[in-house]
Formats: C-alpha cells, structure tokens, sequence
C-alpha cells in the first residue's frame, strides 16, 4: 500500500495544496492553514474540558490561533511533501502550544495557581466558599498531568510518536492513519496500543481518554 492508494477527498485536498504551495501560489497556503484549523478546532473542543487551569483562561479559539501561528510560522521554514508531512506538521503545532499552555498556568506564581474564586483566605489558608467545591489545587495538579502527557508523547519511539500525534492532536481515525501512514489497520492498532500503554506508564497509569 502506498500513500496514494485509496486517498480520501481531504488527503487529495492537501496534496493539491501543497503542490500549489511549491510554486508560490499564497492561496494554497491560506487552505492548508483552514484544514488544520478545521482539525485544530475539534481537538482543542475536545482537550478543553479535560484541562481546566487552560480553559478558564483560554478559549478554543485562543489555542487554535496560536498554534496555527506556529503552523505558518513552520511553513516558512518547512516545506511538507506530502499530507502525511503537513498533518504531522500541524499535530506538533498544537502539541506545543498545549503543553506551553499547561506549563504555563501549571506555574506557581499564575492565574491559575492564584485566582481565588469560590474560595476566600483564612490566615493564609484557602476556605472553599462551597462545601462540595473542589480543591483550589486540583486545576493544578490536572495542569502538571496535562503537561506530563505532552512531554511523553515528545519521548515516544518514532512509529508511535507519529501515530499519537495524527490520532490524538489532529483526531485522525484508525482507518485514515492506516492510508496516510501507508501500514494496515492490525499495524495502527499495535501502534496504538503502544503508544498509550507507554504514555500510560509515564504518568503512573493516569492515561486521559
């Protein structure tokens, strides 16, 4: 199988732009940036919710923004062949911008480690306002997990870092990592599993859904 084989109306899209891009055409380049945002913008929807110290302070379309900054940035440096090389591209876009976000509020001294709301001070001791109301560390501590995970997947062997990065930061499916990888599907799910059983260890058996 190669990379070209059974290609989908989004892998043919990228690589009609790519190739538009390599003879300057500065539209081409305008497209590729939707695509990934298209793709940016359902994974940070998705990551959000799970990461409150980020979402309180920053929004979908915060996150998206920034890392298609990155993304452009990149394409002056970076000339991608192939949709397998942009989307790769992109995916370490948004990685870095998620764990420069969880590093961020993770910080002793930020918003995130300081606001006090629900929560008021006692002698210098945080008194939740509620009685049910959750710890003032936990956003904290879900940052510090957060950045964790990012930087595993940094650390991941070649084939499962690759794989990681196209399902979980650009929301690729099983069957669309197996034609752009050019591999089968039984490969992606040995992958896969892989991947998540090693990330899975570098936090203490923690691995986020």
């Amino acid at each position: 199988m190669t990379e070209l084989d059974n290609t989908s109306e989004p892998d043919r899209q990228i690589r009609d732009c790519l190739g538009h891009l390599r003879v300057g055409d500065p539209v081409a380049r305008e497209q590729l940036l939707a695509v990934a945002c298209d793709r940016m913008r359902h994974i940070a929807h998705r990551m959000l919710p799970r990461f409150p110290t980020v979402r309180r302070w920053d929004q979908t379309d915060d996150v998206v923004q920034n890392a298609a900054l990155r993304l452009c940035r990149a394409l002056d440096d970076v000339q991608p062949g192939t949709p397998r090389e942009f989307l790769g591209l992109a995916a370490l876009q948004i990685r870095r911008e998620l764990l420069d976000l969880a590093k961020k509020h993770a910080r002793a001294g930020s918003l995130a480690a300081n606001h006090e709301t629900n929560c008021r001070r006692l002698d210098g001791e945080a008194i939740m306002k509620v009685d049910d109301a959750a710890s003032p560390k936990d956003g904290v501590e879900a940052s510090a997990r957060w950045t964790r995970l990012h930087e595993a997947a940094e650390s991941l062997p070649d084939d499962e870092r690759e794989l990681f990065h196209l399902a979980w930061y650009m929301g690729l499916t099983q069957e669309e990592a197996s034609r752009l990888l050019g591999c089968s599907i039984r490969t992606v799910k040995r992958r896969w599993e892989s991947a998540k059983s090693l990330i899975a260890a570098a936090l203490d058996g923690d691995m986020p859904e």
